[in-house]
């Protein structure tokens, strides 16, 4: 039986950054189209470019190597042709591949919003299809308010999704935008609509505001749509989107999709589904949904009891899948079995080939939960994994041994009168058998900590020349004055590797210099011929 492909549209970087208290930099934005270009989605929107200064960075050139690179925007304005349009030109003119217009579909909407006629408006879909076909990139229609719109005139709802897929769009969307309609009226809906626009160019958009967007999002593939929008751990404006991490691994281990359907997520990205979900929300400095689905923490937990009893005999018995098959683990609670195969997959993926009876990696396992019960992260903090692996291992060499090191923080005017906060750190650092001490002053504590440590490390330091700290997160884990604090540093160099190191302390300033630490003995490590 030939399987039909299933295309799958992340919106995280657009429709996600609609999330109260979520703002993403450039290069957050970098560093996510990454994790989505490796699952093996097929379409990243990044933004609408020239709405602000990040998205007209970031689609200044291609940042995708396997999915298609997606702009988004709105059609051309009523009264105005696509070429007196800037906002329709900053599209055309970026670097996105494709070109995703939201439209209007509901016609209250289109008289009261937007004090256009129903007509202008389908007029302005088509135009904004033809122009974007003609500039030699693909096109996809989201039709907003297309459900809401349908009940208030299904004829002219139908007649928005029409227009887009006769001017040549390569994909009709339909948006569930109030996030308030059920499984079955989406059935029922996406079925009649298919009497206009075939099921291979419709797509499903839906919201979280009843708590079933991954429902419905379920119900319009079965009633035939083949292009699915979501985002990473279902965020979004209000109650969030359909989630990404939920409907993967539904689509490729539930019957009947994964019987049916073909999606671009193969069994290697499948099993890095866990861990992509978790380094996603320490991007955001969150902490994980412990019960989320598929991924969480307890979503294969169980407490002590016949339930543990059961497991231990058959796993099957109380786990709907494999927690393997997308590299999560089962935690039996009574006796907190540990993961060995899911520690030797992430070796493997950190440059460390192990038996799996080598006796270091029950080792390796003691330190990893030993640690983590402390605050430490490794699921979003690779490189400071590599640093623990290769210690227990006995392969990581002492490039350099930090004897002391000490801060200052001063408030003071200066000579023109103005306030300012200076501050000052002050490193000794042994590397060969020389102490060398280092004094730096810089933005901040942390910043003259980084700036003294990387001032002199003798032999290397020509070796991190070319080392930058990216983005710098600190989460507090419990409260009080006295709480503990860990604190991510992302860094990159020359090569366009980024990584990720931890630090972990109630002192936010240790916290601080461990994760700097871990970031440069990693760049010495990965320098180490």
């Amino acid at each position: 039986m030939t399987k039909e492909r299933l295309y799958l549209f992340d919106t995280t970087l657009r429709d996600g950054a609609q999330t109260a208290g979520v703002e993403f930099s450039v290069e957050d934005k970098i560093t996510i189209t990454k994790l989505l270009d490796n699952l093996g989605v097929d379409y990243i929107e990044g933004g609408y470019p020239g709405a602000n200064v990040v998205d007209t960075e970031f689609f200044e050139k291609d940042r995708t190597k396997n999915a298609t690179f997606t702009a988004f925007g709105m059609t051309k304005r009523a009264g105005r042709s696509v070429e007196n349009d800037p906002g329709v030109q900053g599209l055309l003119n970026s670097a996105a591949k494709a070109i995703c217009f939201v439209a209007k579909a509901w016609d209250k909407q289109i008289e009261m919003a937007m004090g256009i006629s129903q007509a202008e408006n389908i007029e302005a879909i088509q135009s904004s299809v033809e122009a974007t076909l003609s500039a030699q990139k693909e096109c996809i229609v989201d039709c907003e308010h297309f459900f809401d719109g349908y009940k208030s005139n299904p004829d002219y709802a139908i007649s928005c999704a029409k227009a887009a897929y006769d001017a040549g769009a390569r994909w009709v969307v339909l948006c569930d935008t109030n996030g308030g309609t059920m499984p079955d009226e989406i059935d029922a809906i996406v079925t009649h609509v298919q009497q206009s626009v075939p099921g291979s160019h419709l797509g499903i958009h839906v919201h979280n505001d009843t708590e079933q967007a991954v429902a419905n999002t379920l119900a319009a593939v079965r009633a035939g749509v083949r292009h699915v929008q979501g985002t990473l751990n279902g965020i979004g404006e209000r109650c969030g989107n359909a989630n990404m991490i939920s409907l993967i691994p539904t689509f490729a281990l539930k019957k009947p999709f994964c019987d049916e359907l073909e999606i671009g997520v193969g069994q290697k990205e499948l099993e890095g589904l866990t861990s992509l979900s978790r380094q996603f929300d320490e991007l955001l400095n969150r902490a994980p949904a412990r019960q989320a689905p598929y991924v969480g923490a307890t979503a294969f937990a169980t407490k002590a009891g016949i339930h543990a009893s059961a497991i231990l005999k058959d796993p099957s018995s109380y786990e709907h899948i494999d927690p393997a098959l997308v590299g999560n683990e089962r935690n039996v609670m009574v006796s907190q079995q540990a993961g060995k195969s899911n520690l030797l997959t992430v070796l493997e993926r950190v440059g460390l080939k192990v038996e799996k009876d080598d006796p270091r990696l029950d080792q390796l396992l003691r330190k990893v939960k030993e640690r983590e019960a402390r605050g430490y992260s490794y699921d979003g903090a690779d490189a400071s994994f590599a640093l623990l692996a290769r210690r227990t291992f006995g392969q990581l060499p002492e490039f350099f041994r930090v004897e002391s090191f000490r801060t200052s923080v001063e408030r003071r005017y200066n000579a023109n009168g103005d306030l300012i906060t200076m501050s000052e750190a002050i490193v000794k650092i042994e590397v060969n058998g020389e102490m060398l001490m280092s004094v730096a002053e810089g933005n901040g504590p942390v910043n003259a900590l980084d700036l003294a440590m990387r001032k002199d490390l003798g032999k290397y330091s020509d070796r991190i020349d070319d080392l930058e700290l990216v983005d710098f997160k600190v989460r507090i884990l419990n409260g009080g004055t006295g709480a503990v604090t860990r604190v991510l540093v992302e860094s990159r160099d020359n090569t366009g590797e980024r990584w990720f190191t931890v630090g972990v302390s109630p002192n936010i300033i240790d916290a601080s210099f461990e994760a700097l630490y871990e970031s440069v003995t990693y760049k010495l490590m990965k320098t180490e011929s």
